[in-house]
């Protein structure tokens, strides 16, 4: 038979809401009768009852989270960051994987919210405008981290792009590069189509003209940096550089620079985004852009406690990358 609130409240010899406020953790108790009441609870094994809770409060104090796919390691970092988070808090978090697929993302919004969580966080959102004339159906708050659209919403976690992407350019160019090639990101992509801008920007600012010929579509995969690189590696003459995406397209095109006989970094030097965790670790360790994948997670994880708690949050975040030169990125014919 389950222990109840009722049952330690007569082995501690106190009233049942004396027992439920220790529980809560009140400052309203006693620190010496709290712990003697905490103690006693776990003794007689008690577990508290989270759906009568959820009745009385109006909560479930669970958050739902969409991700693009928990195989890609960028997006298993800003899990890891909203799981903790709201462990921190009382909070549980229920996943769901939108496939990059903007109908199952949508509907997975709409299952989350039929499960009674008490928010939404969206990783790589594919519809980001579509959540404000949905927010007054829904209510609830819904957080977006690095949304893929271009359009404003009204609270989202997001690297600044155009800045890490500077960077990016800033140290091929460092390095004496003039033909700097590019492997963009997945079609209709914001952060893709920013960096591709920082891109354009810092080339113009150092002189150098922009050569669409050098810019050849990725998805943000392995394959994708891989064609990238061959497309690239085709042209007469090909760029001594490339920028990628992202981390998982600059391993897929070094692969296929080192299939063509070629070195890196002594032939052509390659450049990621990201730092995904064994980005240090690929033949050679690859130069990339930082983002601070957990700490987004964090963030937006505080951002819907700030909302359910009636605070006003920041609306719109943006953390600047850094830079994380490795050994992937040498002068031209080094």
């Amino acid at each position: 038979m389950a222990v109840s609130i009722k049952d330690i409240a007569r082995e501690a010899g106190v009233s049942h809401s004396t027992v439920s406020r220790a529980l809560a953790g009140s400052s309203l108790v006693r620190p010496i009768t709290k712990e003697r009441i905490c103690r006693l609870a776990e003794a007689m094994g008690y577990s508290r009852n989270t759906v009568a809770r959820s009745l009385v409060r109006q909560r479930t104090e669970t958050l739902g989270l969409v991700v693009s796919t928990v195989a890609d390691p960028y997006v298993a970092e800003v899990v890891r960051g909203i799981e903790e988070a709201a462990f921190d808090n009382g909070f549980g978090v229920l996943l769901c994987e939108s496939g990059n697929n903007r109908e199952r993302e949508i509907a997975a919004v709409k299952m989350l919210r039929e499960k009674r969580v008490d928010g939404i966080v969206v990783s790589a959102s594919t519809v980001g405008d579509f959540y404000m004339p949905l927010l007054d159906k829904l209510h609830i708050p819904i957080v977006l981290v690095n949304r893929e659209q271009g359009t404003e919403y009204a609270y989202s976690i997001a690297t600044d792009d155009l800045h890490g992407g500077q960077l990016a350019v800033e140290h091929i160019l460092s390095f004496g590069h003039r033909r700097i090639g590019v492997i963009s990101g997945p079609e209709h992509s914001q952060s893709s189509t920013n960096r591709l801008q920082a891109y354009r920007q810092t080339l113009e600012a150092h002189g150098i003209p922009f050569e669409p010929c050098l810019v050849v579509p990725g998805d943000g995969r392995i394959e994708g940096g891989y064609a990238g690189a061959e497309a690239l590696m085709s042209l007469d003459p090909p760029p001594t550089a490339v920028f990628c995406y992202n981390d998982m397209t600059a391993i897929g095109a070094i692969r296929a620079i080192k299939k063509r006989g070629l070195s890196v970094p002594r032939d052509v030097s390659v450049v990621g985004f990201d730092d995904i965790p064994f980005a240090e670790f690929i033949d050679p360790p690859l130069t990339t852009v930082r983002q601070h994948r957990y700490t987004m997670g964090r963030l937006a994880t505080q951002m819907i406690l700030d909302l359910l708690s009636g605070r006003s949050p920041q609306a719109n975040i943006y953390l600047e990358g850094d830079l994380i030169a490795r050994e992937s990125c040498a002068a031209p014919g080094r």
